[in-house]
């Protein structure tokens, strides 16, 4: 049913889940304060002190660490989605069997028709009388 309306969520979502498939490296939290602090430095302004830099790289490994954790939320999400998604597609679906072909037939009204008749035949008929 979700795939009807968002085609691309399973080819989104096996996509995600081969990626999810590979050996993922364990991150470090020695790394993210190496990171943060090589940032906090970057953007140091002249006369700041080194508690101030300190200050600012706590707070940016403590951006950093929440941002992988929203990642790994969502990783997980979308995981139990492709599940879903796949037992629907896996499973028989009685709906399917049961869907009957409907054939629409268009009828049109003969005013237009009759119409268009009368111009062509009230023209032609000018045609004629203001010929001779």
């Amino acid at each position: 049913m979700i795939l009807l309306y968002y085609p691309d969520l399973f080819s989104m979502l096996q996509r995600l889940q081969r990626n999810m498939a590979r050996p993922q490296k364990k991150t470090d939290s020695s790394k993210t304060r190496e990171e943060a602090m090589a940032t906090a430095k970057a953007t140091q302004r002249p006369g700041q002190s080194k508690e101030q830099t300190r200050l600012i790289a706590q707070g940016i490994q403590k951006g950093i660490e929440h941002y992988k954790k929203q990642q790994k939320a969502k990783a997980r999400e979308l995981d139990k989605n492709l599940k879903k998604v796949r037992k629907q597609t896996e499973s028989p679906v009685q709906e399917a069997e049961a869907v009957t072909e409907e054939v629409i037939h268009y009828k049109q009204h003969w005013l237009p028709w009759l119409l268009l008749g009368l111009s062509w035949g009230a023209f032609v008929l000018y045609l004629m009388t203001s010929g001779t």
